[in-house]
């Protein structure tokens, strides 16, 4: 049985190094294809350590941290984050992005990615002040070479959060995918739901 904890600030600092694995493991993963790095990873997971009002909600199995969610108010995002919404003419301080979510494959299918959405929401409503909670997905062809024959996107599952799909909400985001040598863009649509 999985144990959901939500945790901001310095609480999480000790699992700065497990979550950077994590992240890694999963996003090597259809349709991310991350070949990432631990320092970028650590570096990247302090934001949810220094910006006010964050939250990473971990999922543990026993002492193991198998999964894990993060969330951030809109205002405390990247430029590139922000700037759909902001040419949109949305108020970036109303809203709360949720950022991603990892979960080891043993895992899923036991409830973690419903509590994810749950706790993040809960999250930013007890905060209050926002009208929106967001997060964005990678868009990839549909011929992509590497697409496993048997994936399922999860848009459905995101419909069935009360999520909405913005064609017009588009950004992009750089890593390096497995078999680059560098970083390359990937374009990112963002999701968004009423709160």
């Amino acid at each position: 049985m999985l144990k959901l904890e939500r945790l901001s600030g310095d609480k999480l600092n000790q699992y700065i190094p497990e979550l950077a694995r994590l992240r890694i493991q999963v996003f090597r993963d259809w349709p991310y294809l991350y070949d990432g790095d631990l320092a970028y990873e650590e570096k990247y997971l302090q934001t949810y350590i220094e910006a006010p009002d964050s939250v990473i909600v971990l999922a543990f199995d026993g002492d193991k941290v198998v999964g894990a969610s993060t969330g951030i108010p809109l205002k405390h995002e990247t430029e590139e984050v922000k700037a759909p919404f902001i040419a949109a003419g949305y108020d970036v301080d109303k809203i709360f992005y949720c950022g991603e979510s990892v979960l080891l494959p043993e895992y899923r299918g036991q409830g973690a990615g419903v509590a994810f959405f749950d706790h993040r929401e809960a999250h930013a409503q007890e905060i209050g002040g926002f009208d929106y909670s967001c997060f964005c997905g990678v868009q990839r062809p549909e011929n992509h070479p590497r697409r496993p024959a048997d994936y399922v996107p999860l848009d459905n599952f995101w419909r069935k959060r009360g999520y909405e799909k913005y064609d017009d909400l588009n950004t992009t985001f750089s890593w390096k995918e497995l078999d680059e040598t560098v970083e390359s863009p990937k374009p990112m649509t963002f999701w968004m739901k009423k709160i």
